[in-house]
């Protein structure tokens, strides 16, 4: 399986856009490849470079397995327009919330991880990270992967 963007590049820097110091809006996503078994989609994005640790920016889950992507500027909504779940943010939020590094730190690196999955996830809106993650425990069929940078200088 594989992820893109039309707003960046593998690697490359997120536009100022899609973080805090933009407008906070997630960018748009596509993927190809995905295997046969799939019945739906979840997608964390995180980054593990904060400095509390790995910071959640975005868990969205149940996206339908006929997906191809998902547009930009989801809204911020339980059940968003694409009939996903979303979950709880380490900004205590549901939805995206955009990269937000510490300023002076340097640039950090944002991991948007699409799981293909072979059933729907049992869990409730507002779910984190971690509850994600165990719930999809045995069901990953596929995964893909597309890091962004970006920093916020003095």
């Amino acid at each position: 399986m594989r992820i893109k963007s039309s707003a960046f590049s593998p690697e490359g820097k997120i536009p100022e856009k899609y973080t805090c110091q933009g407008e906070n809006i997630s960018p748009d996503l596509s993927w190809e490849g995905v295997p046969e078994k799939t019945q739906s989609f979840a997608l964390i994005l995180d980054d593990p470079d904060a400095p509390a640790g790995v910071w959640v920016h975005w868990v969205v889950y149940n996206i339908p397995g006929s997906a191809r992507g998902l547009p930009a500027h989801i809204s911020p909504a339980d059940h968003p327009e694409n009939d996903a779940v979303q979950g709880r943010n380490s900004f205590r939020k549901i939805g995206y919330g955009g990269p937000c590094p510490p300023q002076g730190y340097g640039p950090h690196r944002y991991f948007f991880r699409l799981y293909a999955l072979d059933t729907s996830l049992k869990l409730k809106p507002g779910a984190g990270r971690e509850e994600v993650l165990s719930a999809m425990d045995g069901h990953v069929v596929g995964q893909a992967e597309l890091m962004g940078r970006f920093e916020r200088p003095l």
